[in-house]
C-alpha cells in the first residue's frame, strides 16, 4: 500500500471513529470526511470505498452502543448524500483550496439537510405526507442545518489543513503529479 493512500485511510478511519465521541447534536464530521475523500483519494472506486466504509463502521458501532437502532429506510437517503457529497468533493479535487472547500461544505450541508429532511417526511409518521408536511418537516430541521453547517466548515478545515500541513512535513504523501493529456504528448524534443 502506498504511503499516501495509508495517510488517507488513516485519517478517514480516525475521523469517523471521533463520532463515537459525545458532540453537540448534528456538527458532525461525516461530510468532511465525504469531501475529503472526494478530494484526494486516487481513484473514484476508492474515493467512494473508503469514506463510505468508514461511515458504514461508524454507524455500526453507533447503533451497538450509543444509538441503539437505525431506521434503515432513513440511512438510504443519509448514505446517498453522503455518496453525492463525494462527487462534489471530486470536482474540487485539482483546487482543494480554502475558498472552493468553504464553498463545497456549505453546499455539502445544504444537500445534506435537503436530502436527510426529505428523507425523514418520505420515511417516518411525524410530518403528514402532504405538501404542508414536507414544509413543515423543513421548517423543523432549520436548526440541525445551522449545526450541520458550522460542522461541515469546522472538520473540512481541520481534514483540508491537516492534511495539507501533512503533506508539507512528509513528501512522501503529496500526490504523484498526473500524466499530461495524450495530446500534450510529443515525439520529438
Amino acid at each position: 500500500m502506498k504511503p499516501r493512500f495509508a495517510a488517507l485511510a488513516a485519517v478517514t478511519l480516525i475521523a469517523a471513529a471521533f463520532r463515537l465521541v459525545p458532540h453537540p447534536p448534528n456538527f458532525t464530521r461525516i461530510a468532511a470526511i465525504a469531501l475529503f475523500g472526494g478530494a484526494h483519494f486516487p481513484t473514484l472506486r476508492s474515493a467512494f470505498a473508503v469514506p463510505l466504509g468508514a461511515l458504514l463502521l461508524s454507524d455500526l458501532a453507533l447503533a451497538g452502543t450509543v444509538s441503539g437502532r437505525y431506521d434503515l429506510r432513513l440511512m438510504l437517503f443519509v448514505y446517498e448524500s453522503f455518496a453525492s457529497i463525494v462527487c462534489l468533493g471530486w470536482c474540487i479535487r485539482r483546487r482543494p483550496i480554502l475558498p472552493f472547500v468553504a464553498g463545497v461544505s456549505l453546499m455539502s450541508a445544504v444537500l445534506f439537510y435537503g436530502v436527510s429532511s426529505f428523507g425523514v417526511w418520505a420515511c417516518g409518521r411525524l410530518y403528514p405526507m402532504t405538501g404542508q408536511g414536507l414544509a413543515a418537516c423543513y421548517a423543523a430541521a432549520i436548526p440541525f442545518f445551522r449545526s450541520t453547517a458550522a460542522g461541515d466548515l469546522f472538520y473540512a478545515s481541520l481534514l483540508f489543513g491537516g492534511f495539507e500541513w501533512m503533506q508539507r512535513r512528509f513528501a512522501v504523501l503529496c500526490a504523484e503529479p498526473a500524466a499530461p493529456p495524450a495530446s500534450e504528448w510529443r515525439l520529438t524534443p
